[in-house]
């Protein structure tokens, strides 16, 4: 059965299509904690009182994309939105996901995938972030591998793409940058080791640093 000495969240950055979100799950069973990823934004929703679309829509996407999307859509003022009568910004947002990120670490140790988490918890409580990546042609395989994209060209452009958008986002919510090895306690290819190797060797970290103590049963 494992303990720790004090409450801590495994804050995992990721590329697209490096296997972040699968790591992340592996990582979470490896050490039995809670896994956290969509789940913030429905629980965020839940919390606040706001509907799940606005959180989806503004996932991982700075406020000036997420302010000219809803501009275009609905003609409101860039940054500015509406639930029912009352106005909503990007930063009330991000605020209730922030805040929901508090809740969920108070409740134990749990892994968190992107979402700027080692960021809003560094002050909350001790953070372990990770950052995954892997060579463009290991992303393209994955996408290409669960059917998300048809050809190579494809699966190029979308992995592009979100990684501007998160990259955007967390620059812009954090004063570090998204994807630098300075910004976080651990960086790896996941080419390398693969899902469960490289899960593993996060896990073990994550018990070095935090004390994390083994007991037999």
């Amino acid at each position: 059965m494992d303990s720790v000495s004090e409450k801590w969240v495994l804050a995992i950055g990721r590329q697209y299509g490096s296997g972040g979100r699968e790591i992340g799950r592996l990582v979470a069973d490896e050490l039995g904690i809670d896994y956290y990823d969509k789940e913030l934004l429905i629980e965020a929703a839940r919390q606040s009182g706001m509907s799940e679309h606005l959180f989806v829509a503004a996932d991982e996407r700075s406020p000036r994309f997420f302010a000219n999307i809803w501009s275009f859509n609905l003609g409101l003022n860039s940054g500015s939105y509406f639930m029912g009568d009352t106005p909503l910004s990007d930063d009330h947002i991000y605020r209730a996901q922030s805040e929901v990120m508090m809740t969920l670490a108070d409740r134990g140790p749990c892994v968190m995938v992107g979402r700027t988490a080692d960021y809003v918890l560094r002050e909350h409580c001790q953070v372990v972030s990770v950052f995954i990546h892997a060579p463009i042609e290991a992303c393209v395989s994955r996408l290409l591998s669960r059917g998300e994209c048809a050809t190579d060209a494809e699966a190029r452009s979308l992995i592009e793409k979100k990684n501007r958008l998160r990259a955007e986002y967390y620059n812009f919510y954090t004063d570090k940058h998204w994807g630098e090895a300075s910004s976080y306690d651990l960086t790896l290819d996941s080419s390398v080791l693969g899902p469960m190797g490289s899960a593993r060797l996060i896990a073990d970290y994550a018990r070095s640093v935090t004390h994390q103590v083994i007991n037999d049963v």
